[in-house]
């Protein structure tokens, strides 16, 4: 009993200490973005924000949500590889839970929210949503480098200068930390690809070594039923190349949501230099947000994306900075609005959800010490 105990409060106290430092975090990057940008007069971006083009911003926001179905069927199809097809229109509302989730419970519950809801409503295994969402997570830090990689092409091969630009002054920091991202994810992929093809046997012979521990053979069992998850999609040619296409449209319409947002503030640029910018203004800026260092990566992604459009174009720290600002803000705000519909739906706020989800898996498996039942019993 002690254990179960135990297991059901450590995850609470290791996620409040996780939202004690994202909170710090946020005030920290905010304050940061406040003295970079001190020069920048606050009354003009305001002023830019409200003469945007309404119905180029209404546009960008259709264009946003039109994104999120093929988010739920891009979910859909990582989930078909792993046995456990699932339809579109549950997984949309489940990725809009857990995206919310990440906007409003610090600590980045949304994982926890969605793996939740998988094994709550449709008896997904927590190993299973676990690495689906990996499978995901990896594919769209793909997509965004690929996106960002032609858009430097794109932008090199009209302007001879624009290399050297990329590499001086205000965007070095964010393309650095790009590439450093971007990096990690080609070789996470290469890992990956490599483990898909190790013969069964690993796996037979870990087991072996841990057959006295039941800790470890519980730890070393989860672990190679996450492998096998991610393998299994790893292994199929055809599951890669509809999930890296849907990955693809999905950063696309993310793309265009924030060109729109450009030309809603009258940026003046040309279409094929404004579609060049956008993409790697919102590629790097995406890539930023990684970093767990504030709350939806609020800061971190307007830093980046302004740092970007000043460096790359005529276009003045007022407007590049309203720019972020708003299409970042647009993004929240129809995610927050589908977030609204699904916690209706299921009937579940985002920040229990994320406590359950955090909790379940612990105290599952404690209750295997005794009975090896590994049912949550939870169906909200």
């Amino acid at each position: 009993m002690s254990n179960s105990d135990d297991g059901d409060h450590s995850s609470p106290r290791a996620l409040l200490t996780r939202r004690r430092l994202t909170i710090a975090g946020t005030v920290l990057v905010v304050a940061g973005l406040l003295v970079a940008f001190r020069a920048v007069n606050l009354d003009r971006v305001v002023g830019e924000m409200l003469r945007a083009d309404p119905r180029l911003l209404a546009a960008a926001v259709a264009v946003y949500a039109a994104s999120w179905p093929l988010r739920g069927r891009r979910y859909g199809d990582v989930l078909s590889t792993t046995g456990h097809p699932l339809g579109t229109g549950f997984l949309t509302l489940a990725v809009f839970l857990s995206q919310t989730a990440n906007l409003v419970v610090p600590a980045r519950g949304g994982d926890a929210v969605r793996a939740y809801v998988l094994k709550a409503r449709r008896h997904v295994p927590y190993p299973a949503g676990f690495a689906s969402l990996a499978v995901e997570r990896g594919f769209d830090l793909a997509a965004i480098a690929v996106l960002g990689a032609v858009a430097t092409v794109w932008l090199v091969v009209g302007d001879a200068t624009a290399l050297a630009t990329l590499a001086a002054g205000d965007t070095r920091t964010a393309l650095l930390g790009a590439v450093g991202v971007a990096a990690v994810t080609l070789i996470a992929g290469v890992l990956t690809l490599t483990v898909a093809n190790v013969e069964l046997s690993v796996g037979s012979r870990l087991r072996s070594a841990v057959v006295e521990r039941p800790r470890a053979q519980r730890a070393v069992a989860a672990g190679l039923d996450f492998a096998a998850d991610i393998a299994v999609v790893a292994r199929d040619p055809r599951a890669v190349a509809v999930i890296g296409g849907g990955s693809l449209l999905i950063w696309s319409l993310d793309v265009a949501t924030a060109v729109l947002v450009l030309a809603a503030l009258d940026s003046g640029l040309a279409v094929g230099p404004l579609l060049a910018v956008g993409t790697l203004a919102v590629s790097v800026g995406n890539l930023a947000k990684v970093l767990p260092l504030s709350q939806g990566g609020v800061g971190l992604y307007e830093a980046a994306f302004t740092a970007l459009v000043v460096a790359l174009t005529p276009i003045g720290a007022s407007t590049a900075l309203a720019a972020a600002v708003v299409d970042h803000a647009l993004k929240n705000a129809v995610t927050l609005a589908g977030g609204g519909v699904a916690v209706a739906v299921f009937g579940i706020s985002p920040s229990t959800a994320a406590q359950r989800g955090a909790a379940a898996p612990t105290a599952a498996a404690a209750r295997t010490d005794g009975s090896g039942d590994e049912t949550t019993g939870e169906d909200d």
